[in-house]
């Protein structure tokens, strides 16, 4: 079988308009995919140069032309979508440490106009040792630095040479935070003033929010999926229907970027901070706070959670009525939201197992969901009643058994030191939930002075310990339909 190249698949020859930092599967199932729809559905005409942040190998990329499959499986507004496409909007691929002087010449391409990036939260970073010099430097940023001055360079500062720079990074402010470390490059290496200037007049950093599930190369399947294509490809990249990408940018940008006409999931903000939120609690706080009480109930994956009976309506009410009241966007663009992750985690061909998310959670729960708890009872003057009791379910979570077996806890020795003495020298709930509530080294406070929260927490620990998670739960979800609160 012959391997995907241009000779099975004819491919366009756009300008290299994209420089991508960032080989990897995620980029290929968002950023390219957007792309390839952009050149499909408008008169967007550009193509992206691929270049690894690290010593990562472009050689699949050009043995393939830049070519791959793409293949969207999973729920979209409640039916199923499996389909499959060949990205053509990668141009080539290119090491920065195998050929620094071919990396550099981008910088000199005419129609340059875009960097996007995907580096990890890890990759925007300041390294004091990296030079102007170096061949290339160790970080992301500095690499970016030394491309930039090669470009004002070549084209003597012009104002329309400038770049618009999308950092994809899972960062607050990633696109400020990059621009503030590609100036400190500067100031570092004394480049003259004028390269300062033209970043700030000429050049755009964009804080961005990205959102899609891309599990990536599908080892089990990639015979199968190939037999079916006709041809072998080694870029085989899987990903969710949904995806977001949440830009704060001027208004001038949707123009150049047209997204929207290719009917794609992007939004143009003013701000990013709101979607962020929305995502961090409603999807994120949703699987965090959904993991101990599914798998203490027996359930092994998020499907099965959100399938059940009981846990789902649990993970849409902990959503609807606590959740959605905590963020300042509209009732009608977050009812859709919600809607949006119940289908992703109603995914079929994704198996998220629960005690995949389980890692860390006391500080995930800190991030996503204790923020929540403390919205909701200044608002009302109440505790939401679910999220105290996915506290609670966390709590007895990290008691580390489940139906006589031992759970395989994953988290820092001193939270799951902590727990464990808390379980073994205390027999009754309520010192137990008082001691992990006072815990500022969890919270980064006393959560001991919520009026209320220990008692219920303790509550439902007796609740689980005496009748088990399911009609533990049962019985918290009829006494919430029933505006009793917690007892």
């Amino acid at each position: 079988m012959e391997r995907l190249s241009r000779h099975i698949k004819s491919k366009p020859a756009y300008p290299e308009r994209i420089l991508q930092i960032g080989e990897g599967n995620f980029m290929r199932g968002f950023v390219d995919w957007q792309i390839h729809r952009l050149n499909e559905e408008t008169d967007f005409n550009g193509s992206a140069v691929v270049v690894p942040p690290r010593r990562g190998s472009v050689q699949a990329i050009n043995e393939q032309d830049g070519l791959y499959t793409l293949y969207l499986e999973g729920f979209q507004e409640g039916r199923e979508i499996r389909e499959s496409v060949v990205i053509t909007s990668i141009s080539r691929g290119v090491n920065s440490y195998e050929h620094y002087d071919g990396f550099m010449a981008i910088a000199d391409l005419p129609d340059l106009r875009f960097v996007f990036s995907n580096t990890t939260e890890a990759g925007i970073v300041f390294l004091e040792e990296d030079r102007l010099h170096d061949r290339p430097q160790r970080s992301f940023p500095g690499k970016l630095t030394a491309l930039l001055y090669r470009r004002y360079r070549t084209f003597q500062g012009s104002g329309d040479k400038g770049l618009v720079v999308l950092p994809c990074e899972l960062l607050e402010d990633n696109g400020r935070k990059l621009k503030e470390i590609v100036l400190r490059y500067a100031d570092l290496w004394e480049l003259e003033k004028g390269f300062a200037d033209w970043l700030d007049h000429a050049n755009v950093f964009c804080n961005t929010l990205v959102d899609r599930i891309v599990p990536g190369y599908p080892q089990e399947q990639a015979r199968e999926l190939e037999a079916a294509a006709g041809y072998r490809d080694s870029l085989i990249v899987k990903a969710e229907p949904y995806h977001l990408f949440v830009i704060d940018g001027p208004d001038w940008l949707q123009d150049e970027l047209p997204f929207q006409q290719a009917g794609l999931n992007v939004e143009f903000v003013d701000d990013v901070a709101p979607y962020r939120l929305r995502k961090v609690r409603m999807l994120n706080g949703a699987h965090t706070a959904m993991t101990p009480v599914a798998y203490l109930a027996g359930f092994e994956t998020v499907r099965e959670a959100a399938e059940d009976e009981t846990i789902g309506p649990f993970i849409q009410e902990l959503i609807e009525h606590e959740v959605m009241p905590t963020i300042d966007l509209p009732n009608q663009q977050l009812h859709t939201y919600m809607g949006e992750v119940l289908d992703r985690f109603r995914n079929p061909f994704i198996r998220h197992r629960l005690i995949d998310i389980s890692l860390n959670s006391f500080a995930k729960f800190k991030v996503r969901n204790v923020p929540v708890l403390e919205e909701y009872w200044k608002q009302t003057g109440k505790l939401p009643g679910r999220t105290v009791f996915a506290l609670s379910a966390l709590i007895y979570f990290y008691q580390g058994r489940r139906a006589g077996e031992n759970i395989p806890l994953a988290d820092d020795p001193e939270t799951l030191g902590l727990l464990k003495r808390l379980w073994t020298e205390n027999k009754d709930p309520a010192n137990i939930a008082g001691g992990v509530l006072a815990s500022e080294r969890l919270w980064g406070q006393n959560l001991n002075g919520i009026p209320g929260l220990a008692d219920q927490v303790a509550a439902h620990l007796r609740d689980i310990e005496s009748t088990g998670m399911k009609k533990a739960l049962e019985k918290m979800m009829s006494s919430q339909m029933a505006g009793l609160g917690d007892i």
